[in-house]
């Protein structure tokens, strides 16, 4: 423990200073709600039967931010040190190797909740984004993003794990992460797609992800089984195949 928190302040100045994971977990999701919701405002609509635009895009912009750190940054930084040969030093060394995936882990999520409380701090003061309205729908809420976070990161463990250099780790990444923010209702809402998107949109994981946040933000959880079960199928076996398949060097 003494060596993990100097190891998680380097992760986070390191950081810091990479353009790509702050902008797109902290800036991108705002921008795409100040762009949507300045065209479309908060009004009720029979498209999304009766809730306003910004009160359903804000539950699914959510899962753009625990999608860029779970899928991008947590999984190209772990590859990064592992093609420069970072993690084979550090093993010869008394610091834990381990205390990087540690570190790697914790700055991500930090920055995945500065990004979700941004979002939903602008859609409250400008957009008049309704909160979810009881306690247990907050309290689902929470559950929901912890879940969808956990589930991405496995599938970022999964990027990090077969990916054999730093190079393919990216090609690898951007495959999995763009599909998965444009046909999932992360940024397009779901209700417009037509019949064969929304196949293609059953298959991939962050959908679930973002009808679970939808119905636990204005619902309550309500009717989430199917969700649920997706995305903690999605973390068991993720988590597994990560584990049993990454290499330090």
């Amino acid at each position: 423990m003494a060596t993990l928190w100097p190891v998680v302040r380097f992760e986070w100045r390191r950081m810091m200073r990479n353009f790509a994971p702050v902008f797109f977990a902290l800036a991108f999701p705002v921008l795409m709600l100040c762009m949507f919701g300045g065209i479309y405002g908060n009004e009720p609509s029979e498209k999304f039967d009766g809730r306003g635009t910004v009160d359903m895009s804000v539950p699914a912009y959510l899962v753009l931010v625990v999608a860029v750190t779970g899928l991008m940054s947590f999984p190209l930084g772990l590859a990064e040190y592992r093609d420069r040969k970072v993690l084979k030093r550090f093993r010869a060394t008394p610091v834990d190797a381990s205390a990087f995936l540690v570190a790697q882990g914790l700055v991500n999520i930090v920055l995945s909740l500065i990004g979700a409380l941004l979002l939903v701090a602008a859609g409250y003061l400008f957009f008049d984004l309704h909160l979810p309205g009881s306690g247990a729908a907050a309290a689902a809420t929470v559950g929901a993003l912890l879940l969808a976070a956990l589930a991405m990161y496995a599938l970022g463990g999964v990027v990090a794990a077969v990916a054999r250099s730093e190079r393919a780790a990216v090609a690898i990444a951007n495959l999995v992460y763009f599909p998965m923010i444009f046909l999932s209702g992360a940024t397009v809402p779901l209700q417009i797609f037509p019949p064969a998107m929304k196949t293609v949109s059953d298959v991939l994981p962050a959908t679930y992800a973002v009808e679970l946040l939808q119905r636990a933000w204005l619902d309550g959880a309500a009717d989430t089984a199917l969700d649920l079960g997706v995305l903690a199928a999605v973390v068991v076996v993720g988590t597994a195949a990560a584990v049993r398949l990454f290499r330090w060097e």
